[in-house]
């Protein structure tokens, strides 16, 4: 966790919490004054300009001036920060963000269902939205076609135009350059290389800024959940697949290509079984959902020439292993045991201050059991060092989506914020 004098740097008189990452003062050098005192109001949800001041260590007047533009600009507007009485004096006034100021989308395309989400700049959910699909890989049209039906059910509910939105953030499973929008490879789409995001962006004419999901989902721990205020942290994800995100110093690290960090697509058995993505012996191979029902095929008696429901299996496994059904525990055991090495390896590379893991296949207890965490203990190196924390995160799959609105948030902060460039 934080040292108690970072902590009190977002600290003011000023009750409201606000959201986006808390950011230590190494993370800010890379920001403009002007994006610091944004982040800052932001982050704090109602915060003064004495306290900005002394919290980024700048003169009163730069912060009057700066805050004035943004004022000006209509982000930011003065509130009365009075939150309790006081004995004489004026009460304080507050900086806090304008919400309706803009309005942004997340989406998440899923295997079975896809999620939406529309907030506006105070990070308020205005609409939500869902579209069940189908397992079949997707072109292009067919994704945005899907993209089309929930963000005009998220405007019919929202009662606005369609035109009123400023940008939208996408969250898909597979190898992604978030810089350029082009999907290297995902278990959703038909062929690679896939320049998804100029093709959302021509239709909307609008910023479309794609990520991987897991990505996203480490973006709302970030934004909006248990990695606000850490400089530090990793989220595992296991459900359709096996993904990771990695957040050093306030920033979410993506390689030098921007494809970093495919912990499913880490080798743990040479030659061995099968991947969605082609290869052999990938971790994912052993821990996701379609790799437990594979195992499950067997032990369940099912044929595998007639389609089975995924969640059904996987139910009906959890639920045999609950009774003690041994065959079945050993499927649960041998994933546990492959998560266990995965994060004893993350330890090893990043030393996080938290682990946290999360997706569907979580709420099943035996991939958190405890040997499996006296496992990871036990392939790590402890000696003269801190522990890795290891947190569940049990939040429902709108977070995904709503990760993505911090892609969204992120691009319109860095261009129309701070540089002042509106969307055409």
């Amino acid at each position: 966790m934080l040292g108690d004098s970072f902590s009190h740097e977002i600290e003011s008189i000023f009750p409201s919490v606000g959201y986006g990452p808390i950011l230590r003062p190494s993370a800010r050098e890379a920001y403009s004054l002007r994006q610091q005192i944004f982040e800052q109001v932001r982050a704090s949800g109602q915060i003064a300009r004495a306290t900005i001041a002394r919290t980024l260590d700048v003169s009163p007047g730069s912060v009057t001036a700066l805050t004035a533009d943004l004022i000006a600009d209509g982000f930011l507007r003065e509130v009365d920060g009075a939150t309790r009485e006081t004995s004489r004096g004026r009460p304080p006034v507050a900086l806090e963000l304008v919400p309706e100021a803009l309005r942004v989308v997340g989406v998440k395309f899923s295997d079975e269902r896809h999620t939406a989400v529309l907030t506006d700049l105070g990070g308020n959910l205005l609409a939500d939205a869902a579209l069940k699909t189908n397992t079949d890989k997707k072109t292009p049209s067919n994704l945005l076609n899907d993209m089309k039906i929930l963000i005009k059910s998220l405007c019919d509910t929202a009662q606005i135009s369609p035109n009123s939105i400023s940008a939208i953030g996408v969250g898909i499973a597979g190898i992604v350059d978030c810089d350029t929008g082009i999907v290297a490879w995902s278990p959703l789409l038909k062929g690679t290389d896939v320049p998804l995001g100029s093709v959302f962006s021509n239709h909307f004419g609008t910023p479309v800024l794609i990520d991987n999901d897991a990505n996203v989902l480490t973006l709302a721990e970030l934004w909006f959940g248990a990695g606000r205020a850490l400089s530090n942290f990793v989220v595992v994800t296991i459900e359709n697949g096996v993904g990771m995100g990695f957040v050093s110093d306030n920033q979410l690290f993506r390689g030098a290509h921007g494809m970093g960090l495919e912990l499913g697509h880490t080798k743990v058995q040479l030659d061995g079984a099968l991947c969605r993505c082609g290869q052999r012996g990938c971790l994912e191979a052993y821990l996701a959902d379609y790799a437990l029902a594979r195992e499950a095929s067997t032990v369940l008696g099912l044929s595998p020439d007639k389609p089975h429901n995924l969640q059904e299996i996987l139910k009906k496994l959890y639920e045999n292993a609950s009774v003690g059904d041994q065959n079945v525990r050993t499927i649960f055991q041998r994933a546990g045991r492959y998560l266990a090495v995965a994060l004893s390896n993350i330890i090893h590379l990043f030393d996080p201050e938290l682990i946290i893991l999360s997706g569907q296949l979580m709420r099943y207890d035996f991939l958190n059991a405890e040997e499996m965490q006296n496992e990871m203990r036990t392939l790590a190196l402890y000696h003269s060092r801190h522990e890795t924390r290891i947190e569940i995160q049990s939040w429902g799959d709108m977070v995904w989506a709503r990760g993505a609105t911090a892609l969204a948030l992120t691009e319109l902060t860095r261009t129309v914020i701070v540089e002042g460039r509106q969307k055409n």
